[in-house]
C-alpha cells in the first residue's frame, strides 16, 4: 500500500492536482479521489480543468505578488524620499525666516546709514560754505595784511628819516620836531 505523500505524488503527476491542495485531504482520501478520477474521466477532466485554473492563478497571484512587492518598495523609497523633503523644506524655511529677518536688519542698517550720510552730506554743506567764507576772509586779511605792511613800513621809515632830522637839530628845534611826530603818528 502507498503512503499519502506517494499518493498525493500521483495526484501530481496524472491529474495535475497540487500537493498543497491534496494536503488538506487523509490519505484514505486520497484513495478514494484516484479512485474516482480513474473511473469517471468527465471528473478526471474537470480536475484538470481546475488545475489548469489553479496553475494560471497561481502564476497570476506570484505575477501580482511580485508587482505587489515592487509597489511596496518604490512605496517605501516615496516615503523616504518625501520624509527627505520634508525635512529639506523645513530646513528651507527655516533658513528663509532667518534670511528675512537678516534682510530686516540690513534694511534697518541700511536706513539708519542714509540717515547719517544725510547728516554728514548737510554738515560737508555747511563746512563747504563756511570753508569758502574763510577763503574769502582770508583773501580779504591777507589784503589787510598787505596794506598794512605796506602803511606800517612808510611809518617806519618816516620814523627813521624823522629820527635822524631830530639827531641833526638843536634842543628847542628837537622839541618841536619830537611834537610834530607825535601829532603825525596819533593821527
Amino acid at each position: 500500500m502507498a503512503s499519502k505523500d506517494q499518493l498525493q505524488s500521483v495526484l501530481k503527476a496524472k491529474y495535475g492536482i497540487n500537493k498543497n491542495i491534496s494536503q488538506a485531504l487523509s490519505k484514505e482520501e486520497c484513495e478514494r479521489l484516484l479512485d474516482v478520477l480513474s473511473l469517471e474521466p468527465s471528473a478526471a477532466k474537470l480536475v484538470e480543468s481546475f488545475a489548469v485554473k489553479n496553475s494560471s492563478l497561481g502564476s497570476n497571484n506570484a505575477y501580482y505578488g511580485r508587482l505587489k512587492s515592487k509597489a511596496e518598495a518604490e512605496l517605501k523609497s516615496l516615503q523616504v524620499e518625501y520624509q527627505e523633503l520634508e525635512a529639506s523644506i523645513s530646513l528651507i524655511e527655516a533658513d528663509k525666516l532667518k534670511l528675512l529677518d537678516r534682510k530686516q536688519q540690513l534694511e534697518q542698517e541700511y536706513a539708519k546709514l542714509s540717515s547719517e550720510v544725510q547728516q554728514l552730506s548737510t554738515k560737508v554743506e555747511t563746512l563747504s560754505s563756511e570753508n569758502l567764507e574763510l577763503v574769502g576772509a582770508n583773501e580779504q586779511l591777507k589784503k589787510d595784511n598787505k596794506a598794512l605792511k605796506t602803511f606800517v613800513d612808510a611809518i617806519k621809515l618816516r620814523l627813521a628819516r624823522d629820527t635822524k632830522e631830530l639827531l641833526q637839530y638843536e634842543d628847542s628845534q628837537l622839541r618841536k620836531a619830537i611834537i610834530r611826530l607825535f601829532r603825525w603818528t596819533l593821527g
